[in-house]
């Protein structure tokens, strides 16, 4: 979108996604090893996580912090190839990159900050193009993103509520409980739309348009068959 508000060369367009692509995979990965270093224990409880590698014992913990090194230099040699401003918008990620884990402990909107973390690039991804954010654009997306997330993520964690209820791990699916499809209904209708608006703002075409309404549309579908 920031390519597209800027009319920048397609080399710049291909040079981001490719140094975004990178950066994603290496720091969601790495937010994934945290994740599962500060999870270690609770993850023995749950069915499905329990033959992680650190919960299972196929790794030590000293061999997953000097893999997470390893993921962190990566994601900072992408970062150090952006624009200053970017670079410090990047790094302040960390803050939630490194705290997610601990939100399922302390509240029942663990996805809520997951979505604050995952959703980080909308902003990232415009200043590294123009060296700033315009957030009469950025904020509605990442809005969106983040209401996208809780969609998602909450259907996915129904898998483990049972488990998670009795190790003490809290999320939006025992919070919503019975009412989790039209709760997540209302995200999705507020994502679009928030969508929709950055969109606007933004002076989209149809493209991007008729692509968000069927994004939306088909998640929809997927909200009224999933148990």
């Amino acid at each position: 979108m920031a390519s597209y508000a800027s009319s920048a060369s397609p080399q710049v367009l291909v040079g981001n996604i490719a140094l975004f692509g990178i950066g994603a995979l290496l720091m969601r990965g790495a937010g994934c090893t945290i994740n599962d270093l500060w999870d270690r224990n609770l993850d023995k409880g749950v069915e499905r996580t329990r033959s992680r590698p650190l919960a299972s014992g196929a790794l030590t913990v000293p061999q997953a912090v000097g893999f997470l090194g390893l993921q962190l230099a990566g994601g900072l040699a992408v970062l150090t190839q952006l624009n200053w401003y970017s670079i410090q918008l990047g790094a302040s990620s960390l803050l939630f990159v490194g705290t997610y884990p601990l939100m399922k402990r302390i509240t029942y909107w663990p996805q809520f900050v997951l979505g604050l973390t995952f959703n980080w690039g909308a902003l990232l991804g415009w200043s590294a193009v123009t060296g700033v954010v315009d957030w009469s654009v950025c904020a509605p997306l990442y809005a969106s993103g983040v209401l996208w997330t809780l969609v998602y993520d909450t259907a996915y964690a129904h898998q483990d509520k049972s488990d998670d209820a009795l190790v003490g791990i809290k999320s939006t699916a025992l919070l919503f409980g019975e009412n989790t499809k039209p709760v997540l209904l209302a995200f999705l209708l507020g994502s679009c739309l928030l969508a929709g608006i950055a969109g606007l703002g933004n002076q989209q075409g149809v493209g991007y348009f008729s692509s968000l309404l069927i994004g939306t549309f088909m998640l929809g579908l997927k909200l009224r068959t999933v148990k």
